[in-house]
Parts: structure tokens; C-alpha cells; sequence
């Protein structure tokens, strides 16, 4: 009786690890502009552009439960027009997508949101960037590709550094 209750019990875990388990799946519910500022600051000042522009980009990312599985996700992109002598422009854009994830472990999450939806959102971002650059008189801005995998691990790293300093700080203290 013990061995066919090992056999049995044997079967249902080999069975259960031949089922396919239900990838990760993911539903964009929609996109939003939640916040949008363009200061054409040298036309502004009447100024005539002086020289060739270059662009500084800020690129942050937050994400929100909104109900159970819903998530926002919060991009925010600053461009910050400059040449040698002036200050062309500034844009700030918070861009907003909501997303539906199912089947993700919850460790898996925020990974998932950083990385995978920032992935599908930063396009729709880019473009809004781009026209409102170019209708500003500022045609030659383009914002490049972003690696979201890298940039998750790079504040993975920051965080993991910043936490180390703050208890060699506590312990430096005590």
C-alpha cells in the first residue's frame, strides 16, 4: 500500500510539472499625458540661436497600484535644450500608461512594469517629445532608444550602494 501511494503521489507531481504553466500576459488599458510643460525659452527672450544645440535627457520611472493587478505606470521625461551660450528650451512631459499584469509572481512585478511596460510606453513618450520639440522650432531633437533592463539594473545597483552607505553611516554613528 505505501508504494502505490508513492507511485501515485509520484505521477501527480510528474503530471503537474508537465502542465504548461500561463505565461505572464500583460493588457495596456490605456495612455495618458498627465502633465506636459514646453518653455521655448530663447524665442521667449527673443534671442537668435547661437550655435549648435545639444540635449540632456532625464528619464525616471514610477509605478502605482491602482486595483488589484492595475498598475500606472509614470514616465517622466525632462529635456533640457542648451547650446555653449543659452538655454533653448525646456520639456517636461509626465507620460502615462496603465497596465494589467496576471500570472507574475509579486517578486516579479516591479521588474516586469520597469522594464517590460516601460518598454511599450516609451515610444508613444518619444513622439510626443519629438513633435512638441519640433513644432516648438526644434526639429533636430530626437530622443534615442532606451535599454530599460539596464537602466533597472543601474538602480538596482544605486540603491544597493545607497543603503550601504547609510548603515556604514548609522554604525560610523553608534
Amino acid at each position: 500500500m505505501t508504494d502505490e501511494t508513492t507511485t501515485e503521489n509520484k505521477e501527480a507531481a510528474a503530471g503537474a510539472a508537465q502542465q504548461p504553466q500561463t505565461p505572464p500576459q500583460m493588457k495596456m488599458l490605456g495612455q495618458f499625458t498627465r502633465d506636459l510643460s514646453f518653455e521655448n525659452i530663447s524665442l521667449m527672450k527673443g534671442e537668435p540661436l547661437e550655435g549648435q544645440p545639444t540635449y540632456t535627457v532625464g528619464l525616471n520611472l514610477d509605478a502605482k497600484p491602482i486595483a488589484e493587478n492595475v498598475y500606472d505606470l509614470i514616465m517622466k521625461i525632462k529635456v533640457d535644450g542648451k547650446t555653449e551660450k543659452q538655454q533653448i528650451f525646456l520639456l517636461e512631459l509626465d507620460y502615462v500608461g496603465r497596465f494589467q499584469v496576471s500570472n507574475i509572481q509579486p517578486e516579479h512585478v516591479h521588474p516586469f512594469l520597469m522594464v517590460e511596460c516601460a518598454r511599450i510606453l516609451f515610444p508613444f513618450a518619444r513622439r510626443i517629445v519629438t513633435e512638441v520639440a519640433r513644432d516648438g522650432g526644434h526639429g533636430g531633437m530626437n530622443l534615442d532608444a532606451v535599454d530599460f533592463v539596464a537602466l533597472y539594473r543601474q538602480e538596482l545597483t544605486r540603491r544597493v550602494q545607497q543603503q550601504a552607505a547609510a548603515a556604514a553611516q548609522e554604525n560610523k554613528i553608534s
